[in-house]
């Protein structure tokens, strides 16, 4: 198909949704630069598992992803170390839960620019040497929280529509340079982000923390089943397929079917 492997950035990989997404793309034999705030040392292990298991190459940047600087910097290590940027998934984030008459202005602002401003900043940096060689994939992970809201996340449902805006207007700008840009929008995927409140919402509401992942977490999702890293992995590759080809400017919901009613 192509001579070279593909290689790829993955903001926010040392965890959760991006890490599963890091791991997909180096079994599928990508290049993975990834990206957290994590010392390397910390990464390192990880990151020689994946290069061992797969024979790909595997990086890390924690440039901070707060500032502009971070966001270029980022995409700069990845063409240094591989040439080349074929595929960057936006998907570091950060949430603060509050009503809006109480929430932080500063957790604002921090929520816009990680979840948001960095999703415009490395596109931006990335998406020159896409359309140069004509191919390219920007996958920005938004969530069901950019098609519809809960209440106290303001800050993170705005940046999450905002994504999904965008991405529409990057993918019309990018579309006759073989650059499709598309936003995977995952329902609750059990993340440690996600384990970690559990058992402090089973004990704040009195019910067992099955009950908690019943009627809380997964009220919302008709399948009653958590969103996996893997699936997600998975859609993402799909997305970087010939298959895909025609695929961009979408809003792909992974979130059994919580946004189908």
């Amino acid at each position: 198909m192509h001579s070279h492997p593909r290689s790829a950035v993955v903001t926010g990989s040392s965890s959760g949704i991006g890490l599963g997404i890091a791991e997909g793309f180096a079994a599928a034999g990508m290049n993975v630069m990834m990206n957290g705030i994590e010392s390397p040392e910390e990464i390192r292990p990880i990151c020689d598992r994946l290069a061992d298991e797969h024979g790909v190459r595997v990086a890390y940047e924690p440039a901070n992803m707060m500032t502009p600087e971070g966001a270029r910097d980022l995409i700069a290590s990845a063409e240094k170390a591989f040439g080349r940027v074929d595929v960057l998934v936006n998907n570091a984030g950060i949430q603060h839960v509050a009503p809006v008459e109480e929430f932080p202005e500063a957790k604002w602002d921090a929520i816009m620019a990680l979840n948001l401003s960095a999703v415009f900043h490395t596109s931006k940096a990335a998406i020159t040497g896409m359309k140069t060689r004509g191919w390219g994939r920007i996958i920005n992970v938004a969530s069901a929280h950019g098609l519809v809201a809960s209440p106290f996340k303001s800050a993170y449902v705005s940046a999450k529509h905002g994504i999904l805006g965008f991405t529409k207007t990057l993918a019309i700008e990018a579309a006759e340079n073989g650059v499709t840009v598309n936003a995977i929008c995952p329902g609750y995927v059990l993340t440690p982000l996600v384990e970690k409140q559990i058992p402090d919402t089973a004990k704040a509401r009195g019910i067992t923390e099955e009950q908690v992942k019943r009627d809380v977490l997964l009220a919302a999702q008709w399948t009653k089943k958590f969103v996996t890293v893997e699936q997600l992995a998975g859609v993402a590759l799909f997305l970087c397929s010939e298959a895909a080809e025609n695929i961009t400017g979408i809003a792909l919901p992974v979130d059994g079917g919580w946004t189908a009613s």
